[in-house]
């Protein structure tokens, strides 16, 4: 009887271990990993990304985020071809293809670009944190991968049609939740789209951020190239 009895204590010692996390659970282990004295809502800094395509030449690219502050600068250089957009609260500065400076503000369709630039660049850099962000929706579902051979918990995200149209993927590491690789579809085709494989990792700010994303298309796996994050 005592044998049954520890070995009965013993079984539901282990289901109750292994008690699957809820998504939000994932999410907040997610983020206690990247970000574990929550800095990213006053994140301020400047780092600089190299991207490397096949046959093309590298693009370098500074960009400067600061949140508090409500400014965001995006200069590129690729080929000695140079660029800017900039804004700060509701202006908007960016150069043309003639190197012509326009100053407007956000809500003018000139500006499109460089809006884009900053929610592209803060959403990337701000993964996983951005997931919390008002619009987003995080199914409930903990979905179990394997990719590239590799076992992933994977949270799937929706967004209100005022933030976006795709659906994306977020595959964290089931031993300490790093984030490793996302993927985005159009519509629920997931024959198109994007995936992206991180690796290594950079400290910015007190924020665990991936060092190098490479990007692939879902389709075949093509390669479409490496942005490489690069800290003065």
């Amino acid at each position: 009887m005592k044998i049954i009895i520890t070995n009965f204590a013993l079984l539901f010692s282990i289901v109750i271990s292994g008690q699957e996390l809820t998504a939000y659970q994932v999410l907040d282990k997610a983020i206690g990993y990247h970000d574990p004295k929550g800095n990213w809502s006053r994140f301020a800094g400047e780092f600089q990304v190299v991207l490397e395509m096949p046959d093309k030449p590298n693009r370098v690219s500074r960009i400067t985020i600061d949140l508090p502050g409500d400014y965001f600068n995006l200069s590129t250089d690729q080929d000695g071809k140079i660029n800017f957009s900039e804004i700060k609260n509701n202006q908007c500065r960016f150069s043309k293809e003639d190197g012509t400076v326009v100053t407007t503000t956000v809500n003018d369709l000139q500006c499109e670009r460089g809006v884009l630039f900053k929610n592209y660049y803060t959403y990337l850099y701000g993964l996983p944190m951005k997931l919390k962000d008002p619009g987003t929706n995080l199914d409930p579902l903990v979905q179990h991968k394997k990719f590239k051979g590799n076992d992933f918990l994977v949270l799937k995200v929706t967004y209100d049609e005022t933030v976006g149209t795709d659906i994306w993927q977020f595959y964290f590491n089931p031993d300490t939740y790093a984030m490793e690789v996302y993927q985005f579809f159009k519509s629920s085709d997931e024959s198109t789209g994007e995936y992206i494989v991180l690796s290594g990792e950079v400290l910015v700010n007190g924020i665990t951020i991936p060092k190098d994303r490479a990007w692939y298309f879902n389709k075949d796996n093509g390669y479409l190239g490496t942005d490489k994050l690069v800290i003065n």
